[in-house]
């Protein structure tokens, strides 16, 4: 499950929002970084937005649900009952808390930037007081989870097999294009943390 929350780029937060009759489920999606060794349970699982984000707000006293799924490949089978995919995918579940300790906080988005590009952080300014006074950071325990993959080819019945239909998989990834710098960039080389971040994601 760290390995999956590790390398993912974006998961779904599900949360329900509004009460009695007006009460109903919003799934949206956004950044997470986890902490295999933070301070909750099974480690943390770290979330950010505004602190007029609706959902957010909605989060602060219900269980909420966050996802991740790496979708790795296209399934061919030799009938359309056994088509799948093969993907990873990771489901948390708990009640979670607002960070408010000044360091857990700063880490906590020092994460989730790295998230994006790993090493990131480092080299950005400090927040600004107005930027932190906008952002709420929660922190979800990694106790109640699971994780479910799929891999390989489509597993078809023998009658299909013996007809001949071509059966396999297509392997999926996520890849990355040149860096395009933004004009004030003018000639300036491309940094360390977005030039590696690119060739790992870089087409074959």
């Amino acid at each position: 499950m760290h390995d999956l929350l590790a390398e993912a780029k974006v998961c779904h937060l599900g949360v329900v929002v509004g009460e009695g009759d007006d009460a109903h489920p919003v799934v949206l999606p956004t950044v997470c970084a986890a902490d295999p060794d933070g301070p909750d349970e099974g480690g943390t699982l770290y979330l950010h937005g505004s602190v007029a984000a609706r959902s957010l707000v909605a989060a602060l006293d219900r269980t909420i649900c966050v996802t991740v799924t790496l979708l790795d490949g296209i399934v061919a089978a030799r009938s359309a009952f056994h088509h799948s995919m093969n993907y990873r995918s990771a489901v948390v579940i708990g009640r979670p808390r607002v960070v408010t300790e000044e360091i857990e906080r700063a880490r906590a988005l020092d994460l989730i930037v790295d998230q994006v590009v790993p090493g990131r952080a480092a080299t950005l300014r400090p927040h600004t007081r107005k930027e932190l006074a906008a952002t709420v950071v929660l922190a979800l325990a990694l106790h109640e989870a699971s994780v479910k993959i799929r891999a390989g080819g489509p597993g078809d019945e023998p009658a299909d097999v013996e007809a001949g239909t071509w059966g396999g998989h297509i392997p999926l990834r996520l890849v990355a294009d040149a860096a395009i710098p933004a004009p004030e960039c003018g000639d300036a080389p491309v940094p360390d943390d977005i030039r590696t971040l690119v060739q790992r994601l870089g087409r074959a």
